[in-house]
């Protein structure tokens, strides 16, 4: 598929698919395509070359079995642009969303309109990555051929492959260097969105903050994010999960499945809802009678986050000094990717379901 060239449709893409990060946390469609023989879809770089990729495209909207391994051509880098050797990239629920399109009706319409009416134009699906630059296209400055990168990109899928091209100003930061790459995966789609909000929220030293599932991936990193701004953090996750919350620096757990949090007396600055309100509708239904006066009731559906390369380059260094943890679930390999997301559906996952995508040659 060719990337469409009308530049009101780029615009009606990307305002669909920040309406869908609202409703889902969903970024945006995949920029790596299927090539046709002779055809080279990004022409036109400085790399050398292409070989063939292992990728898996989703085929149609559907439950995971829609999800098939392929080779494809490598991409190849235009201006401006890295091609980055994927190794290791993650399923967040917002990969689930556009998979299987279950959004209400109105939304189904719009995505189908936009981004195809009966599978994604744009296959490759996957919007996080940690890897190493491959090769650069013209006038890219601030990366060179075997840099170390994770980044995170909401409009342009393609991390499910071996390769993909980026832009260099993007959200892509050097990898630090004590973490592997499986770690780094798993920090910017929660590490980002719970940063976003958290600032939102102008939470600071002396608050006392409520996470609403936080052993989510999005819950895991809020934790630690508002401990690190020297607020009292309570998490509420389920049975299984106490422990791990209680790791992350929640001083006070509640078990969702025994007890609500909001008939406890307590009452908090900020209530974050880190599961999306499709998710904690009964859970939340009393919040605002644990809000204490001025305090602030967000969702990770309110509005679209404004995300920053520089907000990455901070998620790497509290991560390199351990004051933030990556936590992972589970590792699947490419070939499992099926499997993760059948796992990601049950909607039960501990922090990030990782995958690794480079080949194991030992």
């Amino acid at each position: 598929m060719v990337r469409p060239s009308n530049k009101g449709f780029e615009r009606t893409q990307r305002r669909v698919t920040g309406s869908l990060w609202q409703c889902g946390d969903l970024g945006g469609v995949a920029q790596l395509k299927r090539t046709t023989s002779g055809r080279e879809a990004n022409a036109g770089s400085l790399a050398e070359g292409t070989w063939e990729m292992r990728a898996v495209i989703c085929t149609r909207y559907g439950p995971p079995d829609v999800l098939r391994l392929v080779e494809l051509d490598t991409p190849t880098p235009r201006n401006n642009e890295l091609r980055i050797r994927v190794v290791a990239t993650a399923v967040t629920s917002s990969d689930c969303y556009v998979r299987g399109l279950n959004l209400n009706f109105a939304y189904r319409i719009m995505v189908r309109l936009v981004l195809g009416w009966t599978a994604p134009r744009r296959n490759v699906l996957g919007m996080v990555l940690s890897g190493e630059v491959d090769a650069v296209g013209p006038d890219v400055r601030s990366f060179e051929a075997g840099d170390q990168v994770f980044g995170f990109n909401r409009h342009l899928f393609g991390t499910y492959a071996e390769y993909v091209c980026w832009p260099e100003d993007g959200l892509l930061a050097t990898r630090p260097a004590n973490l592997t790459d499986e770690e780094a995966a798993s920090i910017p789609y929660g590490g980002l969105l719970a940063l976003h909000f958290l600032r939102r929220a102008a939470v600071r030293a002396g608050q006392r903050v409520l996470i609403y599932g936080a052993s989510g991936a999005v819950g895991t990193s809020a934790v630690q994010l508002a401990r690190h701004f020297g607020a009292e953090v309570t998490g509420v996750c389920s049975t299984a999960n106490l422990e791990l919350v209680r790791s992350l620096g929640a001083t006070t757990v509640v078990d969702y499945t025994r007890e609500g949090f909001s008939d406890r007396g307590e009452r908090y600055d900020l209530v974050l809802d880190a599961v999306g309100k499709r998710k904690s509708a009964a859970g939340l239904r009393h919040c605002d009678r644990a809000l204490a006066s001025g305090g602030k009731r967000l969702s990770v559906d309110d509005g679209r986050p404004k995300l920053l390369a520089e907000d990455l380059a901070l998620l790497g260094e509290l991560a390199a000094k351990g004051e933030l943890r990556p936590v992972i679930d589970r590792c699947y390999p490419l070939e499992d990717l099926a499997e993760a997301h059948r796992y990601v559906d049950e909607g039960h996952k501990r922090g990030n379901v990782v995958i690794a995508v480079a080949r194991n040659t030992s």
